[in-house]
């Protein structure tokens, strides 16, 4: 098998779940997923089955967000999952959210949670929380392209905020953030993955409706419909020639720093323009 699904994760399931249900139904070892969401998170996880995990690195990695957040407390985990650390009576309003929000518009720097899985010394942050030592963890930088209030209730000090940032953003870190910029205290209660990429949470498939192979090739989507890359169509010949990792003429394609090789419709390698050729990358045997 080889093509992409876009899978709904539920609450309560880890990312490597899904990865493992998916292994069982289908009986392979090669999957993948994109980009991981915490057990407390839902919503968008693209995974990979078969050789189109060596697809991962060419898919567009921008995602969408929709953020619970709780006002009036911080929690050392930064969402509902840590221990309450800190509380405070200040009633935020709508105008402070709103105003608050236009700082983490365009390249920001965030310091990731420490009950994270970036390694620092080849320890996962979150062992070191663990232990409770303590360790500077140093800022990332990300890019914020819209972050917006879309509703907010005075009385319970909630609010649902969209996000759409880069790869490697912390949402949690935001809504941590964002508290302590109001003098208030927040953390993430509520977090659903509405868009990663070009796959979109309105398209995306329900983990119960996975019970069998069939239903996985039911909605199994061609990679060519989820890559932003220029294509080539080959020739019988051409073809020949790349299943052998061999070069050929480049008739028609200017510049790009990868392209997709494509017979029918499949996707049959990645490659790159070297002059007049087209030299071979990588090459699915996916018949």
């Amino acid at each position: 098998m080889f093509g992409f699904l876009n899978v709904y994760k539920p609450v309560g399931m880890t990312s490597h779940d899904v990865i493992s249900y998916f292994r069982k139904i289908l009986k392979i070892k090669q999957i993948g997923h994109t980009g991981t969401l915490d057990p407390f998170a839902e919503g968008v996880l693209p995974i990979c089955i078969g050789k189109s995990t060596k697809l991962i690195e060419y898919l567009d990695d921008d995602k969408a967000y929709l953020a619970y957040v709780q006002f009036g407390k911080a929690t050392d985990t930064f969402d509902v999952e840590g221990n309450i650390i800190s509380e405070s009576s200040k009633k935020v309003t709508r105008d402070e959210i709103e105003s608050g929000l236009n700082n983490f518009k365009g390249n920001i720097e965030q310091i990731p949670p420490i009950y994270s899985a970036i390694k620092f010394k080849g320890k996962k942050l979150y062992e070191y929380a663990r232990e409770g030592k303590e360790i500077k963890i140093e800022p990332r930088k990300v890019f914020i392209s819209k972050i917006c209030l879309k509703e907010f209730n005075f009385d319970n000090q909630t609010a649902q905020i969209y996000i759409e940032c880069s790869k490697g953003t912390y949402i949690r870190s935001i809504a941590n953030d964002l508290g302590k910029l109001l003098n208030s205290g927040a953390y993430l209660y509520k977090l659903i993955r509405t868009q990663a990429g070009k796959f979109f949470v309105e398209n995306s498939i329900k983990m119960d409706e996975f019970k069998s192979q069939e239903d996985v090739t039911k909605f199994l989507i061609n990679p060519l419909d989820m890559l932003n890359m220029e294509t080539y169509s080959l020739s019988d010949e051409e073809l020949d020639k790349i299943v052998h990792g061999q070069p050929i003429l480049n008739k028609s394609i200017k510049s790009g720093d990868f392209i997709i090789l494509v017979y029918n419709k499949i996707v049959k390698a990645v490659a790159t323009i070297d002059g007049d050729f087209i030299k071979v990358n990588k090459v699915f045997n996916n018949d």
